[in-house]
């Protein structure tokens, strides 16, 4: 995983939603607001600080918001609860230049 930077209040990141259990919504990155970090999330089975990051958000859904606490960084799963930072996409200019 590449270097990432370390989240900070007032960053938009993605949350992942959760889907339901059987399966009529499927699992979604919604835009959120980074609300407090807590620093960097500890491997349960090992008590080690880890790479990924914990931190509380607001998430926007097109419905309303809810806030979530303790959400720790999923960059390469995207595993429901977690966060990521956004997806890079090329802009218009570097699309003509390639």
């Amino acid at each position: 995983m590449p270097d990432q930077p370390a989240p900070t209040v007032g960053r938009i990141v993605h949350y992942v939603s959760y889907g339901t259990p059987g399966g009529e919504y499927t699992k979604e990155c919604r835009a959120a607001i980074v609300t407090a970090v807590h620093g960097p999330a500890v491997d349960p089975g090992t008590g080690d600080e880890s790479e990924m990051w914990d931190v509380d958000l607001c998430v926007l859904n097109p419905t309303g918001m809810f806030f979530n606490q303790h959400c720790v960084q999923g960059e390469c799963e995207h595993s429901g609860g977690t966060w990521h930072w956004p997806e890079r996409t090329p802009s218009t200019s570097e699309e003509t230049t390639a």
